[in-house]
């Protein structure tokens, strides 16, 4: 029982009041740009299933918070069909409904009867309220910790690994990686990290020389948050950190923005290396690995407050931040994907009314949402039995009951 209430606290807690807060910044960046829009809306709701508190505001909608704390949705006026995109039959019929009960002139305040850029701005407002999460957090975590002042400058090389092996040499200075300007020895290792075996171009200064090199990352396997273990890539590179810098409001935005758009870039180019199958499919992870991930965060955040004296929340906070804002961002990018149920496949059928003045017949849409979810489910559960087998849950749960 102890066991299972350490588990609760310090595992699953961190990662609902993650998740919570990502999903429900994506739904407001849906509710508030219908609401600009004059769109009807019916309901907020953040988690699904029953409400265990519903209440409703001034306009009508109603506000409710579901008991399953992994979600949440937005319900437009009006949206009944299966795949959000009512056909042209479809919309004759609810144009005549709602003139019939509210009068000429009520089908402008419904979502269907909006003008199309209108409806891709409210679907596109969802991911792009993660992005600006993750800004916002990045921008924040600068403001108040700090950004690393370690140069990019290598100390030493390890012998025989693929920095050494490339040409690099102690007092090299990192100016570039693949055209991109490198600031620190910290984004130079995020940047490598997912490029295990991909050839990097690498710009140095070398005694006040340039000197391009070309450059192969080792694939490393190293435990890895999520469980079991990770693939990166490593250069056997060595440097002196300097600490941390405080960073001004504006010179934080600035950094914010940089620091989503390289984790936006770095993930789409790791999915990327998943798809092509230059990544093994086990590195993909479900709720099972961010709830361990979550755990094994504030582990780390207690452990790092004990050695450092420095308060846990504070610890916490400087650890759970950087996990948030990355999963506002995966969670960003996922939903712009073009999968029928996800922002991305409703941006495709808009894509198709604007091509052909005319939205997708209602059975094209019903079954593009049906093979949609069938692909989502699927792959939930792949990454679930992926996090399950890691982290060996099977053999933990035959302890529990032997």
């Amino acid at each position: 029982m102890t066991a299972i209430l350490h588990t609760a606290l310090f595992s699953i807690l961190p990662f609902v009041v993650m998740i919570s807060l990502i999903v429900t910044i994506h739904e407001l960046g849906h509710f508030l740009t219908a609401k600009a829009c004059g769109v009807a809306i019916e309901r907020f709701s953040l988690g699904f299933g029953a409400g265990l508190v519903k209440w409703r505001d001034r306009s009508g909608v109603e506000w409710r918070i579901g008991w399953i704390p992994l979600g949440g949705y937005v319900k437009f006026a009006g949206d009944e069909n299966a795949a959000s995109v009512p056909d042209q039959n479809d919309l004759k019929a609810l144009r005549a409904a709602i003139v019939a009960r509210e009068g000429p002139g009520a089908e402008r305040r419904y979502l269907a009867f909006k003008p199309l850029w209108q409806r891709a701005l409210i679907v596109v407002a969802g991911p792009a309220a993660n992005f600006l999460l993750a800004t916002v957090i990045f921008a924040g975590f600068f403001m108040y910790f700090g950004q690393s002042t370690t140069p990019p400058l290598v100390k030493e090389v390890i012998p025989a690994e693929a920095g050494a092996r490339a040409g690099l040499r102690a007092g090299d200075r990192i100016a570039a990686v693949d055209g991109k300007r490198v600031a620190s020895f910290e984004q130079l290792q995020f940047y490598v990290q997912y490029r295990g075996g991909v050839p990097i171009d690498m710009a140095i200064v070398r005694q006040g020389q340039p000197l391009n090199l070309r450059v192969r990352p080792d694939i490393v396997h190293e435990p890895s948050a999520f469980g079991g273990d990770e693939v990166v890539g490593r250069l056997g590179l060595l440097a002196t950190p300097a600490g941390m810098r405080r960073i001004d409001p504006l010179h934080a935005i600035g950094l914010g923005v940089s620091q989503t758009y390289q984790v936006s870039a770095t993930t789409l180019f790791y999915l990327g290396r998943i798809v092509t199958g230059q990544v093994g499919a086990d590195q993909l992870h479900s709720v099972v690995g961010m709830v361990h991930a979550s755990g094994a965060i504030t582990q780390q955040a207690m452990t790092a407050a004990h050695s450092s004296g420095v308060s846990w929340i504070y610890a916490e906070v400087f650890f759970l931040s950087q996990l948030a804002a990355v999963m506002s961002v995966s969670i960003g990018l996922l939903n712009l994907l073009p999968i029928p149920t996800l922002d991305g496949g409703h941006l495709l059928f808009f894509a198709y009314e604007w091509m052909a003045r005319r939205p997708a017949a209602a059975k094209v849409q019903a079954a593009g949402y049906r093979a949609g979810l069938a692909l989502l489910v699927g792959l939930m559960l792949f990454a679930t039995w992926n996090d399950v087998e890691r982290l060996r849950l099977f053999r933990v749960f035959g302890t529990l009951f032997s």
